[in-house]
């Protein structure tokens, strides 16, 4: 993005505080759904850093896949699967808490301490050459054809196998004894009660 110096700083400011404030938010929010929908905010910010890199096909990328899949299907898993249940706090919560607090802070200081011992190159010329997402496009459908296609497939089989690992099974609740009923066990009920009727 060709943009003025001031307005880079400004929005990788603005950008940092959001994405800073909704990874808190994430953490420190009791509600599950709540840090969900903040982590929404925490992929779309750093899209938006993406897209001050001039990294416009990873800005889309993260849009589409972590907010327009990932995060949706943690929404609709929280909101379907989410019972309300009181529990019992624990005896050494304190204690992991207090852990807890100790390991974040060390990641922190050795990250900041990363951050600022790496020399950073910084450069304002503008970036020659085709749009990445042309390249990638190439590259996709002509070097690396038969790797997307088979990544294709394997993730196809993946939701193939997670649709048939999450249907419900449905049994009768009475059968009799005298009767075989050679039927699968994830048949739905209605189909089952009217095979043993015509089964007399």
């Amino acid at each position: 993005m060709n943009l003025a110096e001031g307005v880079q700083l400004v929005s990788f400011g603005i950008l940092g505080v959001m994405m800073i404030a909704a990874a808190l938010g994430v953490v420190l929010f009791s509600n599950i759904v709540y840090s969900a929908f903040l982590l929404g905010g925490v992929f779309i910010s750093m899209a938006g850093l993406y897209l001050l890199l001039n990294g416009d096909f990873v800005a889309a990328a993260q849009i589409l896949i972590y907010v327009g899949a990932i995060n949706v299907l943690i929404l609709f898993a929280i909101m379907l699967v989410n019972k309300r249940q009181d529990f019992s706090p624990l005896p050494s919560a304190g204690v992991r808490k207090i852990i807890t607090g100790v390991v974040s802070l060390g990641l922190f200081a050795l990250l900041s301490t990363m951050v600022v011992a790496t020399p950073w190159v910084y450069s304002t010329a503008p970036i020659a050459g085709q749009n990445s997402i042309v390249v990638i496009g190439e590259h996709f459908f002509t070097d690396f054809l038969l790797p997307f296609e088979l990544a294709s497939v394997l993730l196809l089989m993946a939701m193939v196998g997670a649709i048939i690992l999450a249907r419900r099974e449905y049994l009768p609740d009475e059968v009799n004894s005298s009767q075989t009923i050679l039927t699968l066990p994830e048949r739905p009920r209605e189909l089952v009660s009217s095979g043993t009727g015509t089964e007399e």
